[in-house]
């Protein structure tokens, strides 16, 4: 590595690798030398900038500035967290949280489309990322997959490059003349011209989700003018895996602003098809030219292995009678092609700035690096997959539960007491029961015993703590039984995975029966450690083990 590669920015912030590339700069891993610790800086170039050196609103701070407040603002466990910024040599430079995984375009690129119940995970994340921005006036208007990451050991979404974001009663960084953004994932009124606003967000979002479940853009073609005639006004055809998903994602692509779902509608349809498996058929209001299903290419077949069966939805959507339309003229895309000539090279950046550029896989923007996840670590906290309204077939017995709480028999064919309200969430090693907010979490695993039993499965991953937790203290772990079975018990306190989340509290008790050996964990906010042992109890007592 050249010793360009390695300059120390502001006299504290190494540059090591590059991460990747984007349309308004390149972002690195770094080390804080102050605070010994790993974080994502990204460089702001001038020659990115629509417009060339001349243009560049990164002449001065002030921009830069005004995308770290625009970031800074929102606080939510899946926006990226921004720790400073600074100027070296007249450019500015943005330092922010290290997330350890890739993008979700790159996890496309690799291995596919993403299946129903994963895309409905991903998606809620970033429904609520997308409220707390809009709730404090910040638009993101460059949502899609390259800007969406995934951290690798806990699954976490994380909502970043705000690089384009706009603060609402103030100029965005990018306002110098030009467009800026993906026209794929653009919103048809920013491709007229029009002012962007939370549903502008909402309509990438909905194409986002086709994205995950298809394996491309619906809006994908050969040249900008067709992309930008798909987006405007030609049919839109959904990909075949999107069925499931079908009443929401027609009510994200409505054409007309007033009349697309907000963040509110989306978020309730998603968790309805969690609990559910399927959606309603709904309201939804058709664009001037029909919405399609094509078939899934045969090298994009549904993933097989889905945590949630959906039912087929309705084969189409109705609009209500009588309702009156409300849209504008839709703009010929030769005229918006024309409009979009003016941006020069900011045009060719739209077009490869999508995951197919130059992006490095790897870590991509948490204050720490954990590595993949451990075969014990029991703290990752997906997003909900199945609300707890009713059990399936039951594969063992439904124990008895307090007042407060709710006996369910989980798909994986245990049973335990969860509390009222908790809401069911799965990765591909662990089973999560969790309250709204996610900030309280039951956790379960079920696996083969290993050779040194509970107590050293418990010890390694004590021993591996500080790796896999961050700010990972005060870890213990006792020899003690479980209904007269041999157990361990694995007590820690960490940091969480970002400010947000804040220190927490982990209680784990890990024993075999009928040869599987089973983890049942709680973790929780240190200030709610009365509640984190009252819900580990109830749910340690009750566990019944399948048959």
């Amino acid at each position: 590595m050249s010793e360009q590669e390695t300059r120390l920015i502001a006299g504290r912030y190494r540059l090591l690798d590059r991460l990747g590339r984007g349309g308004m700069g390149t972002v690195w891993c770094a080390d804080d030398e102050l605070l010994g610790r790993r974080v994502a800086v990204k460089e702001l170039h001038p020659e990115d900038s629509p417009g060339g050196r001349g243009a560049s609103p990164y002449t001065s701070t002030a921009a830069p500035l005004r995308e770290a407040r625009a970031v800074a603002r929102v606080k939510h466990p899946h926006v990226v967290v921004v720790h400073d910024v600074v100027v070296d040599d007249g450019l500015p430079y943005i330092v922010m949280e290290l997330v350890d995984g890739g993008s979700l375009a790159e996890r496309i690129a690799r291995r596919g489309p993403v299946g129903v119940a994963e895309t409905a995970r991903i998606g809620l994340a970033l429904l609520g990322a997308l409220r707390a921005a809009h709730e404090l006036g910040v638009l993101h208007r460059d949502l899609k997959p390259a800007n969406v990451l995934l951290e690798e050991a806990t699954g976490r979404v994380v909502l970043t490059d705000f690089g384009i974001a706009q603060l609402t009663g103030s100029t965005t960084i990018t306002e110098v003349g030009s467009f800026v953004g993906s026209p794929e994932y653009t919103a048809p009124e920013r491709m007229q011209g029009a002012t962007a606003g939370p549903a502008s967000d909402l309509w990438s979002f909905g194409v986002l989700l086709c994205a995950a479940l298809g394996g491309e853009s619906p809006f994908r073609r050969d040249s900008l003018g067709g992309i930008l005639h798909a987006v405007v006004e030609a049919e839109i055809t959904l990909p075949a895996q999107a069925e499931p998903l079908r009443p929401l994602v027609l009510g994200l692509l409505e054409r007309d602003p007033a009349l697309r779902l907000d963040a509110a509608e989306a978020e309730k349809l998603l968790r309805t098809y969690v609990a559910k498996g399927s959606l309603p058929a709904r309201d939804v209001h058709s664009a001037p030219t029909s919405h399609v299903a094509r078939p899934a290419p045969a090298h994009q077949a549904p993933t097989p292995t889905e945590s949630v069966t959906a039912a087929p939805a309705p084969a189409s959507v109705p609009a209500p009678a009588g309702r009156a339309r409300r849209r504008a003229p839709l703009l010929a895309a030769a005229a918006v092609v024309a409009a979009l000539a003016g941006a020069g090279g900011a045009t060719a950046v739209l077009m490869q700035d999508d995951g197919k550029g130059t992006a490095a896989p790897g870590p991509s923007a948490s204050d720490s690096t954990p590595p993949a996840r451990t075969a014990q670590s029991p703290v990752a906290a997906p997003a909900p997959t199945v609300t707890v309204t009713s059990s399936p077939a039951p594969a063992a017995k439904k124990p008895p539960a307090p007042a407060g709480y709710l006996a369910v028999v989980d798909p994986d064919g245990f049973a335990l007491a969860v509390p009222d309200g908790f809401v069911r969430s799965e990765d591909d090693k662990r089973v999560y029961y969790m309250d709204a907010d996610q900030a309280v979490r039951i956790g379960i695993r079920v696996q083969r015993p290993v050779p040194d039993g509970p107590l050293g499965s418990m010890r390694r991953s004590d021993a591996d703590g500080p790796h896999t937790n961050p700010g990972y203290r005060d870890g213990k772990v006792t020899p003690t039984t479980h209904n007269g079975l041999t157990a361990a018990l694995w007590e820690f306190t960490w940091k969480g995975f970002s400010q947000a989340e804040g220190a927490r509290h982990t209680i784990d008790v890990c024993w075999e029966e009928n040869g599987r050996m089973y983890d049942v964990w709680v973790s929780a906010p240190v200030g709610r450690l009365d509640e984190a042992r009252r819900h580990f109890d109830t749910a340690l007592d009750s566990f019944t083990p399948p048959g």
